[in-house]
């Protein structure tokens, strides 16, 4: 269920961009967006930061889209928040001395401080590029080849939380008692 909760405003997006155009489906995410935020809020009781953030985005980023009429502010929003969450992070890390991944998942993964800093390095890479690609993509490609990245490019994220999986798994401390 939550899979789905996850991913269909993205589809919704695709569908509506297929049958209609950029500024419909612009339209439809937004919606869709509200529609799934007020799902996990009344499902959870609360909205994780990064939640209210990309709400925040689609929504400021969608509304110039359909206000100015140019679909460069929606296909950058990605960019923005990409952007926004490697500084925030880097900054989190290196300036103030906080591991944002520790403070938010330490309670429910527990894993040494080295993995952490490695798990926290490894997510700034993840959305530099992330940001990059999008960037590159929004810019030199036409607005069908950017749909079909965002539907498409999922699978980027898939493989970097497979092989995030994969590294942190031999590293987890167990509850159990050594026998």
């Amino acid at each position: 269920m939550k899979l789905l909760i996850d991913f269909f405003p993205i589809v919704l997006f695709f569908g509506a961009y297929k049958f209609a155009d950029i500024y419909t489906a612009t339209g439809v995410l937004m919606g869709a967006t509200v529609l799934q935020m007020v799902i996990i809020y009344l499902r959870e009781h609360k909205l994780q930061a990064m939640q209210k953030a990309t709400l925040v985005l689609i929504l400021l980023f969608g509304t110039l889209t359909l206000v100015l009429h140019d679909d460069r502010f929606i296909k950058w929003k990605p960019t923005v928040l990409y952007s926004a969450m490697a500084i925030g992070l880097a900054v989190a890390y290196w300036v103030v001395k906080k591991n944002f991944l520790q403070v938010m998942l330490g309670q429910q993964l527990q894993l040494p401080d080295r993995i952490w800093t490695h798990l926290n390095i490894a997510w700034i890479g993840y959305c530099v590029f992330m940001a990059a690609i999008n960037a590159y993509v929004a810019t030199y490609f036409s607005t069908e080849a950017w749909v079909n990245f965002k539907l498409w490019g999922y699978a980027f994220p898939i493989v970097f939380l497979i092989a995030q999986g994969l590294y942190i798994s031999p590293h987890m401390k167990s509850d159990e008692p050594a026998a």
